[in-house]
């Protein structure tokens, strides 16, 4: 079989590795995916972990991408366990299956931690139609995007820590927006391509877009225009405005345009919000194996598009008032939006560090939020974390697998009263990880434009702690300030709903308020953006849903 076993010239197609003891058991894996599959990947198997191993490293030193690994996990001298997590190191962006019988569960449960396994599959998987297609149809979806984003036709040529060169590769990275990075110096093809354009060191960033034009220098909303990415309105009116597209927001999307709602949201930076830059979700239900924040936004996007809501992105929202039954909403680039009802789950931003360096040096070594774009350019260095809440620990696990160290920074006494235990314990595990409580940085120091150290007060006094990067997670502040004097907020910005607007007296008419209803009629909130919210993702896309739910209601009654 030299179209399985042994490597094939005949096509560059991604490969899908199934490796299994058992000739009967291989085969049928082999046959199920060939015929499903096979007209996109080749479909390659092996007998053994061990031949598996020389297999990947055949294809990967032919050039050759791997998509996914499927392996059963008991076979001897080496299990599927042991097989994978050699194989990690490989292929690294493969997807991984492992096969079980039903007393291996425990086995395949806890693979998920040590292999960050992406699925198992009891067997037999018959019908695979029902049990085994969907399953991998929706790994090699989510493999394929992350492909198309690491070999992207748009190439942006810049210093690594340059705050404008940050900002664009973010959002490219946020709007999952097939592109390459080249780091001008590093790379010598970063180099050439600015010789052959005629670009000088001092237009960069530049941005080279797929049709040959050249951008010298584009602000964030020239590069999202140019490529199409921002959007405009297509009716005059609507029955829902979502300002905001989190978790919250792109939740009341799907539902509201599922339900026959005339929807429309509007996003300031990318689809997911402040959840769509978790390296990890692990605690949100349906997902053993957890997801990213960028792959949760991909299909909420991509579900809430299918469905028929209009995504608007890269425009914010800057004033909101009442109009007889309509409600405006007022954008950043002088167009409005008219609707029946709007929905505010405009979330939050993190907080600034308002200490001396720190400004300076944003975006040039130091980054607030995750900054997934940074993860692989901080290989073997030295990178802080400032928290303790879960956003913080999730960057920490995620930055540990390419740092040399990882330094967590702890204003409290423990990580127990604001972080959860599984994140805990994963920290724990790390050897490259160290948590520092009782500890604050007090200072920045750079070094040839970017981040080069930290000043540290902790329980021994004060010192230097060295820092190639530095992200930071101390706490969130909302985006209402285009509410001011238009909705009631808490002493803290974050907009009152339900019972706390009638408490506080601001409610003209002779209904209660509908729980998720602000002080203006028609008017909701959903997400981390209403006082006294759960700041869980869980809980925003709850909110988001029964959001619609209540715009059901205000619509029938008006």
């Amino acid at each position: 079989m030299p179209d399985e076993g042994a490597p094939s010239r005949r096509a560059s197609r991604p490969a899908i590795v199934a490796v299994d003891d058992e000739p009967a058991v291989l085969a049928a894996v082999a046959r199920d995916l060939r015929r499903r599959f096979g007209d996109r990947y080749r479909i390659l198997r092996a007998s053994s972990g061990p031949e598996a191993l020389e297999l990947l490293r055949q294809t990967r030193a032919r050039g050759d991408a791997v998509a996914l690994l499927v392996a059963d996990q008991r076979m001897p001298g080496m299990s599927g366990t042991e097989y994978l997590v050699e194989a990690r190191k490989l292929v690294p962006d493969a997807k991984r299956v492992l096969l079980t019988a039903y007393a291996d569960t425990e086995a395949a449960i806890q693979a998920i931690n040590e292999v960050a396994l992406d699925y198992y599959l009891l067997k037999p998987w018959d019908p695979p139609e029902e049990q085994l297609f969907p399953v991998v149809e929706d790994l090699l979806t989510t493999w394929e995007a992350g492909a198309a984003l690491e070999a992207g036709g748009v190439r942006v040529v810049g210093h690594r820590f340059s705050r404008d060169s940050h900002e664009l590769r973010d959002f490219l990275a946020r709007n999952r927006v097939p592109a390459r990075w080249l780091d001008v110096e590093r790379d010598a093809e970063a180099r050439e391509l600015l010789a052959v354009a005629g670009v000088a060191d001092d237009r960069l960033p530049t941005v080279l877009l797929e049709d040959g034009s050249i951008l010298e220098r584009p602000s964030v909303l020239e590069l999202a225009e140019r490529l199409g990415v921002s959007g405009q309105a297509a009716q005059e009116h609507y029955d829902l405005v979502i300002v905001g597209g989190g978790p919250a927001g792109l939740a009341a999307a799907v539902y509201g345009a599922s339900e026959g709602l005339r929807t429309v949201m509007v996003e300031r930076e990318a689809p997911g919000g402040q959840a769509g830059q978790s390296s990890r979700i692990e605690n949100y239900l349906g997902f053993p194996a957890g997801l990213s924040g960028s792959d949760l936004a991909r299909r909420g996007t991509d579900q809430a598009r299918r469905l028929g809501a209009e995504l608007l992105t890269i425009q914010d929202a800057v004033a909101l008032r009442a109009e007889g039954s309509g409600r405006i909403v007022e954008l950043s680039g002088g167009a409005t939006l008219s609707a029946n009802c709007v929905l505010v789950a405009s979330g939050v931003s993190y907080r600034q560090l308002q200490v001396p360096g720190f400004d300076e040096l944003t975006g040039a070594g130091v980054y607030y939020g995750a900054a997934i774009t940074e993860a692989r350019a901080c290989a073997d260095q030295e990178v802080v974390v400032i928290g303790g809440a879960n956003s913080a620990g999730q960057a920490a696990v995620h930055f540990a697998g390419f740092a040399r160290r990882v330094t967590m920074l702890v204003r409290g006494a423990s990580l127990e009263a604001s972080m959860s235990h599984y994140l805990i314990e994963q920290l724990g595990a790390l050897p490259n990880v160290e948590v520092r409580t009782d500890t604050q940085a007090v200072a920045a120091t750079g070094r040839d434009g970017h981040l080069a150290s930290l000043r540290i007060r902790g329980p021994e006094g004060e010192g230097d702690l060295r820092a190639d990067a530095c992200f930071v997670f101390i706490g969130a502040q909302p985006r209402t300030d285009w509410l001011d004097g238009v909705v009631a907020r808490d002493d803290r910005g974050f907009i009152l709903a339900g019972p706390d607007v009638a408490a506080g007296g601001g409610w003209g008419l002779s209904r209660d308020p509908y729980l998720l209803e602000t002080s203006v009629p028609g008017v909701f909130v959903a997400g981390d953006v209403r006082s006294r919210s759960i700041k869980r993702v869980a809980s925003a896309v709850g909110e988001g849903s029964m959001a619609v739910s209540l715009v059901h209601q205000y619509l029938a009654e008006a």
